[in-house]
């Protein structure tokens, strides 16, 4: 869970400096047509200011000023990196980086230095700018994290062959249609995370075919060969779960700001969450519009039972996931199915080759 409450969380939103009229060219878009129109907005202005100056812009953008070590206060943090494979959000860190603890590609052991890792990774792009200079996909981590996190992409856990000293793992994935290793980030920043790929998805969607980037079919690569939904279904499923149960969070605000100043663009997705269902589960996406009149009702559920409005429209197949990104083993019956815990999940539902998501909640 989040540390700020979600009055204060609302309040720094209205205070959040988004530019009067940053996104109205996107005003009564949905589903990649709107995907489209934030890349126009947030490609203008966008300003490569190179890989070395993002070690500055990390002694502002990426200072620990929000989980305070037991005993101490906020400002006792201000001068060490907020580093999310390390931090420890409810206790004390296993370690601290000042900002002049940094190394390039060697780090032997945990909590020597950091670095700077990139999200969606640079190999898939050849470290071609200005992806690789990218700040609102490129942070200060753990170097050996860094290393350890590798190319892989992200996923859920359950057998790790790795876990750092704040509970990041590598290992097997465990969520449906990707069986291959994978990293998991603790549950804190997993929505942040989401906000950078879905980000990168969208800033970058015109060069996806650029062949000098590296061919999506890697064993590893979680892209599905289009520039609308841009990832691959198990991995769309994964981060709008993570988006979902970790909602934005004072430190992404002060991040986005603090990036808009430094580069002259912003992550859409922290400025308006509501923009990440509105591209990846609406009607409007192109796969989905013969589902477009399908509902799921009761939700909120309280007994955890949701009936299936189709209008006439068969469902071929049913999938429900948990926040973690984990598969729950649910069974469609005459439109009725069932979920025996409480919590947020995403449900899937499947006809052909097209399928369309909705958040539901049982209390």
């Amino acid at each position: 869970m989040k540390i700020f409450t979600l009055l204060l969380l609302l309040s720094a939103v209205g205070f959040a400096q988004i530019p009067a009229g940053y996104y109205s060219s996107a005003s009564g878009l949905t589903g990649y047509p709107l995907k489209s129109e934030l890349r126009n907005i947030i490609e203008n202005g966008h300003t490569d200011q190179g890989y070395s100056a993002l070690l500055n812009l990390y002694n502002t953008s990426d200072n620990d000023t929000y989980y305070p070590n037991q005993g101490e206060s906020i400002n006792d943090q201000s001068t060490t990196i907020l580093d999310m494979y390390s931090e420890n959000p409810t206790g004390t860190d296993p370690y601290n980086f000042t900002f002049t603890d940094r190394c390039g590609n060697v780090s032997s052991n945990e909590g020597f230095c950091y670095n700077r890792e990139h999200i969606f990774p640079q190999g898939r792009f050849n470290r071609r700018n200005p992806m690789r200079t990218d700040a609102h996909h490129v942070i200060p981590t753990d170097g050996q994290i860094n290393g350890r996190r590798s190319s892989f992409p992200f996923g859920v856990v359950s057998n790790p062959t790795f876990t750092s000293l704040n509970g990041s793992k590598v290992g097997p994935n465990t969520t449906a249609g990707f069986s291959n290793t994978v990293f998991e980030p603790i549950d804190e920043f997993k929505g942040d995370i989401a906000r950078m790929l879905l980000y990168f998805a969208t800033r970058y969607e015109n060069q996806y075919n650029d062949s000098s980037w590296d061919s999506h079919t890697a064993l590893n690569d979680p892209r599905d060969g289009t520039q609308g939904q841009y990832y691959e279904q198990w991995y769309v499923d994964l981060l709008l779960s993570w988006h979902n149960a970790d909602p934005v969070s004072q430190k992404e605000i002060d991040r986005n700001n603090d990036i808009y100043v430094y580069q002259g663009n912003r992550n859409p997705y922290i400025d308006n969450p509501q923009f990440v269902n509105m591209i990846w589960t609406t009607t409007a996406s192109n796969e989905n519009v013969i589902l477009s009149n399908i509902s799921i009702y009761p939700n909120p559920s309280s007994t955890g039972t949701f009936f299936i409005e189709d209008a006439g429209i068969s469902i071929d197949n049913l999938s429900v996931y948990d926040i973690s990104g984990r598969q729950l083993n649910t069974q469609l019956d005459n439109n009725q199915f069932k979920i025996n815990s409480t919590g947020i999940f995403i449900v899937r539902l499947s006809n052909g080759d097209q399928s369309r998501s909705f958040k539901v909640i049982v209390n």
